[in-house]
């Protein structure tokens, strides 16, 4: 068989991965099954496999089979959508029984004509003055009040991250990260042409010396970090790295973009609060109130203000009149905030439930946070206990999606713990923790 037809054969296997004809978790045949059943040499079924282990759209190891991956029809660095399985512990957007009627409660009256014919006009990056007010009295942490001034309003927390990085960050750029990163950040520098550089990590998060070290071998623009609830370790920066890495960046006149999706769950101040002339602060609303209903926070330091609004214009990414109507509402009268209130104590009753489905496993959690760092046993690959995973009807995420220098992933998986009911998670954990012990014997051996 020519190069161009074991390739064709293998376009034709990844175009069922992509129908959905063959789904994550499915096992492919033996590779000798493979080839009497394709009519072709076992080492023609050989490079076909080997083509697709190569794209990512298969895992296998020796003694356990060739499975189709659990992230084969997402991309390798895109972060997943809610798929149709049964329990997923991917999509981390936590919704609460008694929210729909809170906000429900807190938007009454914005379908009447005057208040619906406000919201639905064109609205602009910066919003109007009432709901810069009310976003900086809601984004305010202990020692960190952000000038109203200084708000920049996006349609939610990723296209924050864009304009941050657009407005900061030169086209053929660098931007440090750290080694395990938001996943979206991988995609949307490939877009701005950014070129992103891995930051070694330790438990107290982005390590000083990683971060003077890659400028020093090549000029940085900016990094990327999220120092609360870190996606998808759960780990927050303590007080002395904070104040390190900020003496750093301002030492090497260094921006950080700070991402604080999560920092609801445990309301520590910013860096900013450290540097407000050195860091452009980032929030949404999404996992706050509901997926469903979508704002995004720039808070950069002033004399970025103009470019960051530009990058938003350019962008395409200002927010709907709507949500701005909808969002003001919400904080404003408190409703917000008691979501959050709400959302933590769920998020703590979470991880006590991990906690003890995995006990005796390597985890690393951080008990006010949605998520957990799964270190899998040696005889598991990440890979493929994501394959397992889904074969069982249970969604979660491979480390390669969170690994920013490629092939340098560890042998871990994240556990999103916040969207099934308790009593699902419960079951999906104890299906884990078994998988976990078991080695998977009855898998096929792979040729």
């Amino acid at each position: 068989m020519s190069n161009s037809e074991y390739l064709k054969l293998a376009d034709t296997i990844a175009a069922e991965i992509a129908s959905g004809v063959l789904k994550p978790g499915d096992r492919l045949p033996p590779q000798r099954t493979f080839a009497y059943e394709r009519k072709i040499a076992a080492s023609t079924a050989s490079r076909v496999y080997a083509e697709l282990l190569r794209r990512g759209l298969v895992v296998g190891e020796v003694g356990r089979g060739t499975f189709i991956s659990g992230e084969a029809r997402r991309g390798a660095s895109a972060p997943g959508e809610p798929r149709d399985v049964r329990i997923d512990l991917e999509f981390n957007y936590p919704n609460l029984p008694n929210q729909t009627a809170l906000v429900s409660r807190s938007l009454e009256g914005l379908d009447k004509p005057v208040a619906l014919d406000a919201a639905l006009r064109q609205a602009t990056s910066v919003g109007t003055r009432a709901v810069r007010d009310v976003a900086a009295t809601y984004l305010s942490r202990a020692t960190w009040s952000p000038n109203p001034e200084q708000l920049v309003f996006t349609g939610n927390g990723r296209q924050s991250i864009a304009a941050a990085l657009a407005a900061v960050v030169p086209y053929g750029g660098r931007c440090g990260v750290e080694a395990l990163t938001y996943p979206f950040i991988k995609g949307v520098a490939v877009r701005l042409g950014i070129s992103l550089v891995p930051l070694a990590m330790d438990s107290s998060g982005l390590r000083p010396d990683a971060l003077r070290k890659a400028h020093e071998e090549a000029h940085l623009s900016a990094i990327y970090v999220q120092p609360t609830v870190h996606n998808p370790l759960g780990t927050t920066m303590t007080s002395a790295r904070r104040n390190e890495i900020v003496r750093i960046a301002e030492q090497l006149d260094l921006l950080v973009v700070e991402d604080n999706v999560y920092s609801f769950l445990e309301n520590e101040p910013p860096l900013a609060a450290l540097a407000p002339d050195r860091c452009i602060v980032l929030d949404s609303l999404s996992k706050k109130i509901a997926p469903g209903l979508t704002l995004g926070f720039v808070v950069p330091p002033l004399h970025l203000r103009e470019s960051v609004m530009a990058a938003v214009r350019s962008g395409g990414w200002t927010a709907s009149g709507f949500a701005f109507a909808a969002a003001e509402r919400l904080m404003a009268d408190g409703t917000a905030a008691e979501l959050a209130r709400l959302k933590r104590s769920d998020a703590q009753a979470r991880q006590k439930l991990a906690a003890e489905c995995l006990s005796g496993f390597e985890i690393q959690a951080n008990p006010n946070c949605y998520h957990l760092w799964l270190t899998l046993p040696s005889h598991w690959r990440s890979q493929s206990f994501v394959a397992a995973a889904a074969r069982r009807d249970i969604a979660l995420t491979p480390s390669t999606t969170f690994a920013a220098p490629a092939g340098h992933a560890p042998n871990a998986v994240r556990l999103a713990l916040a969207a099934p009911a308790m009593d699902q998670l419960e079951t999906g954990l104890r299906t884990l923790a078994a998988l976990l012990r078991s080695s998977d014997h009855d898998m096929e051996a792979t040729e």
